[in-house]
C-alpha cells in the first residue's frame, strides 16, 4: 500500500484536473505517479512541465527512455523501471535494447556514450570530472546534449525518489531492479 496515496481522479479540480487531463490525453492513461504528485499541485505542475520540456529537446524518445532505464536501475526504482519499460516499448525500443540500457549500454556508439554519461552523472550525483565531459564530447555529444542528459537524469531521479518515498503502487507490468 502506498505511503502517500494517489488522488481520486473524480475529485480533481482546477489546475490539477487540467494537468491530469493533459497527462491522460498524452499517455492514454493517468499513471499513479502523476496521481500521487497531484497531492501537491506545485509538484505536479513542475513534474509535468519538466516532462514537456525534455520532450522538446534534441534527444529522441528512445534515448530519453533509455536514460530513464539507466537511472532507474541505479536508483533501484521498480515503479520507474516498470513505467519506462512500457514507455520504451511504445517508443520502439526492443527488449534487448532496454536490458542493455539498464546497464548503461547500447549498440549505437552515440547512445552508448549518452547512457554512459547519464550513469556517471547519476553515480557521481552531478560531480563529474573534466575527463568525463571530455570523453562524452569525444563521443560526439554537444554541450546541449550534455545538458539534456542532465535534465533527463534530474527528472528521472526526481520521479524515482518521489515513487520510493510515496511507495507508489505500480500500475504497469512490473519490472524489478536487479539485486546488488
Amino acid at each position: 500500500m502506498s505511503r502517500i496515496p494517489a488522488i481520486d481522479l473524480a475529485s480533481a479540480t482546477g489546475s490539477v484536473k487540467t494537468l491530469l487531463d493533459g497527462v491522460r490525453k498524452g499517455l492514454g492513461a493517468t499513471p499513479n505517479l502523476f496521481r500521487v504528485a497531484a497531492q501537491s499541485p506545485s509538484v505536479l505542475e513542475g513534474m509535468v512541465g519538466l516532462f514537456g520540456a525534455v520532450a522538446k529537446g534534441k534527444l529522441g524518445a528512445r534515448v530519453r527512455e533509455s536514460i530513464a532505464l539507466t537511472v532507474s536501475e541505479i536508483d533501484a526504482c521498480d515503479y520507474c523501471l516498470s513505467a519506462h519499460t512500457a514507455l520504451g516499448k511504445g517508443a520502439g525500443l526492443t527488449d534487448a535494447a532496454m536490458t542493455s540500457a539498464r546497464d548503461a549500454k547500447a549498440e549505437d556508439p552515440r547512445v552508448a556514450a549518452t547512457l554512459h554519461f547519464a550513469r556517471v552523472v547519476t553515480e557521481k550525483r552531478g560531480h563529474v570530472s573534466e575527463g568525463d565531459v571530455v570523453e562524452a564530447r569525444r563521443a560526439g555529444l554537444s554541450d546541449a546534449d550534455l545538458l539534456e542528459v542532465v535534465a533527463n537524469v534530474a527528472l528521472t531521479t526526481f520521479t524515482n525518489y518521489l515513487n520510493e518515498v510515496a511507495g507508489t503502487e505500480i500500475d504497469f507490468p512490473v519490472v524489478a531492479h536487479r539485486a546488488r
